[in-house]
């Protein structure tokens, strides 16, 4: 377990307060809440990989936690993640997701303000690493990219304005087709 921090000064005993903190290769099967949550005023990065974890539920309690690391797991498409505002950065690599449009609207419900996803190695998100073609990764890479709109890194590569572009002309975004549907809705 690393960790990085500093002393507190506000009560007689110190108490360090961490800003990393990784359970990474422990094999868990349940997040350890009680230590975690004991650093969530300090908290910006924390790593469960490799563990057997498939419940993200108190972490929304963790509300200065900016990198969320959680490759290697047993999450899958239909995971529930809490409310996280001030989560960015989001590495879910080598999971059980096998349903792009369901973990992507969590996502995006989610985690509204996500610059930098990684979902390499699981079904949903076809490449080389698990014998997808390069057409398949090239829909799945404009289908995210139109999904979620302050995303700046897909995987290992930088979302391109082009990209941008071209996902809004493949994939329409959600909201504009549910506005688009209220508004026949209204006119009938």
């Amino acid at each position: 377990m690393w960790e990085s921090g500093t002393a507190s000064s506000r009560s007689p005993t110190p108490v360090l307060r961490l800003q990393r903190l990784s359970f990474a290769y422990q094999g868990l099967l349940e997040i350890p809440y009680d230590t975690i949550l004991e650093q969530r005023d300090s908290l910006q990065v924390l790593d469960l990989s490799y563990n057997l974890l498939d419940d993200p539920a108190l972490l929304g309690e963790l509300e200065n936690l900016n990198t969320l690391i959680l490759d290697c797991n047993n999450y899958s498409s239909h995971v529930k993640f809490p409310y996280m505002p001030s989560l960015t950065i989001l590495w879910i690599n080598k999971n059980k997701i096998c349903n792009l449009p369901i973990i992507v609207e969590e996502i995006r419900c989610k985690f509204p303000n996500i610059r930098i996803l990684s979902m390499m190695n699981n079904e949903a998100a076809p490449s080389y690493f698990n014998g997808g073609s390069l057409t398949q990764y090239m829909d799945y890479r404009l289908y995210v990219i139109s999904q979620l709109s302050s995303l700046e890194v897909l995987d290992d590569t930088e979302v391109l304005p082009k990209e941008r572009i071209l996902a809004k002309k493949t994939y329409r975004m959600p909201h504009m087709q549910k506005g688009n549907k209220r508004r026949k809705e209204l006119q009938h």
